[in-house]
């Protein structure tokens, strides 16, 4: 690591930064509807974007900073292991392709803002409800926390702020850069998310094109790279007594290889971010589109991965495997071009923490303060709320990077795939079908909830004695799995087992307010439009 502030690259750094934090305030004034007090405008940014627009918002969203730090990361550290990423970002494009039209149509119909609105509306259980909920919202806590982890390795790299200055100036960019996102997502809502994403993402692409083709040419080569990077896996790591890695899985990590790809594709779209950048777009033909062209990013996701086994080859060093990448950058490019990468991967913070926080903020309002504190508030307090929520959360994940170790973040953000993939049997089936009862989906998401949080709880690593990882040995077949699917085989079991009961005994079910034809209705159809409640009445959405 160089030392002091790597002032070139810093500059350009903030020069994209305040770019960024223009448009964002000025996606206040785009597209803007002539009544933007509801939550389909500042949370949805008026279900008015195309296939290009509703392109970045999710890639944006789905590819955030940590992914940019944490994929190579995991190469980095453990090998071909790590590429799991890339595997599950191809599955989960013909899953969603079956359901995401679907959830469209119905939600724009009713007027749903949240996978919550419709767990509601399709099985009559606030109870339901309120559980996918707060699951939404546990789980996408530790995930804008690190997007700021992601910020603040970028700064560590650069040279700003240092173990030997006081807390105050170590962390003032980070709060600088929490403030001005709180500031504009305010003012702007998911606009400004969707506007920087087109910035964002470009600058990713460019940075990696160009590492994919310059860092290896520096390096001597792809044969050179990967002759030592399997020279470094192969080496004793003294903390377990194995090699550190390899450069394709082990045999014994197959099965946790596979069961992390599928559970990971199953679970990226239970997140409520992902949720709203899908309700915002106009159709339901630009989601099916997206559903074809979004795996563009997985072909993007497969080069970034390799930087992982490019940082080996370089010789970098770090005591913190979330900095090998920005060190890789801080080593290999000249400052200014180190300057846009580092930008890449701050703006690709700036996005998705956005849309958490406006995605959290949303299923509060909607599920939880509408449901149970205030029925009667009207769009307007809707939005007010909302807003103010958002700026909690935000604060709640910067006080979490804060004040804990970035592990723990860490630890918590795999927690909170178990958790939301529980919540797939409630959205995703109740879009096929109305045969579960509801309170079997409820005792079902319960049981996965609770094996899953302590399987989790019962891992150990070499550095900490719970959360140590997320997988373990599956009950019953003795090989090691991902805790989140057996956690969601158990649920979907036990909800199947009980409805049958359920409906043995003639227990009451919830009223559906969904009919068959919603679920394929278009925007253009006639006679659809989103049922509004009477105070918005005649808003153009």
């Amino acid at each position: 690591m160089k030392d002091g502030v790597n002032g070139v690259a810093l500059a350009v750094f903030i020069l994209f930064f305040l770019a960024v934090t223009v448009m964002g305030f000025l996606a206040a004034r785009w597209r803007r509807a002539d009544n933007e007090h509801s939550l389909d405008e500042w949370g949805l940014g008026g279900r008015s974007f195309g296939t290009w627009i509703t392109w970045f918002l999710l890639g944006g969203d789905l590819y955030t900073a940590y992914t940019f730090v944490a994929v190579p990361a995991a190469i980095y550290a453990a090998g071909a292991a790590g590429f799991f990423a890339v595997p599950y970002t191809i599955l989960v494009y013909p899953l969603i392709f079956t359901f995401l039209p679907r959830l469209w149509s119905v939600s724009h119909k009713h007027g749903y803002v949240t996978t919550s609105d419709f767990v509601r509306g399709r099985w009559g259980s606030k109870g339901l409800s309120l559980a996918v909920a707060l699951t939404g919202i546990l789980a996408t806590m530790p995930y804008i926390a690190l997007q700021l982890v992601g910020i603040q390795a970028v700064l560590d790299v650069m040279g700003v702020g240092g173990d030997d200055t006081n807390w105050f100036v170590k962390d003032l960019p980070l709060l600088i850069a929490f403030g001005v996102l709180a500031a504009y997502t305010y003012s702007s809502g998911l606009r400004a998310p969707a506007l920087i994403a087109f910035v964002k993402d470009t600058l990713i692409y460019i940075v990696i094109a160009v590492a994919i083709i310059y860092i290896p040419i520096k390096l001597g080569g792809f044969d050179d790279i990967f002759a030592k990077a399997g020279e470094a896996f192969s080496r004793t790591n003294p903390a377990t007594g194995k090699p550190r890695g390899a450069l394709t899985p082990a045999e014994p990590g197959q099965w946790t290889y596979a069961t992390l790809a599928l559970g990971s594709a199953l679970a990226l779209f239970m997140y409520p971010h992902s949720i709203t950048a899908t309700l915002s777009s106009k159709s339901r033909d630009v989601i099916r589109r997206n559903t074809t062209i979004l795996p563009l990013y997985s072909l993007m996701l497969g080069l970034l991965a390799l930087l992982g086994f490019m940082a080996i080859a370089a010789g970098v060093k770090v005591t913190n495997g979330q900095l090998a990448i920005p060190q890789l950058f801080e080593d290999m490019f000249p400052s200014w071009f180190a300057g846009v990468a580092f930008a890449a991967i701050g703006i690709g913070a700036l996005v998705p923490a956005a849309i958490m926080s406006i995605a959290a903020a949303n299923l509060f309002t909607r599920n939880i303060y509408k449901d149970f504190i205030r029925p009667d508030a009207t769009p307007q307090q809707e939005t007010k709320v909302s807003k103010l929520v958002s700026l909690l959360v935000k604060i709640g994940a910067l006080a979490f990077v804060l004040t804990m170790d970035k592990t723990v973040a860490i630890n918590f953000q795999l927690l909170g795939g178990i958790w939301i993939l529980q919540t797939f049997p409630a959205l995703v089936g109740g879009l096929f079908t109305r045969w579960f009862h509801r309170w079997a989906l409820l005792a079902g998401w319960a049981v996965g909830m609770v094996y899953g949080t302590f399987a989790a709880y019962g891992v150990a690593s070499p550095t900490q004695k719970h959360f140590g990882g997320s997988a373990k040995e599956i009950p019953g077949i003795g090989e090691i799995g991902y805790i989140g699917l057996t956690a969601f085989v158990l649920n979907v079991a036990v909800t199947v087992v009980l409805t049958f009961v359920l409906k043995a005994v003639k227990a009451p079910e919830g009223v559906d307010e969904t009919r068959p034809e919603d679920y394929t209705a278009d925007a253009g159809d006639p006679g659809v439009q989103v049922e509004l409640p009477p105070a918005t009445a005649g808003t153009s959405h």
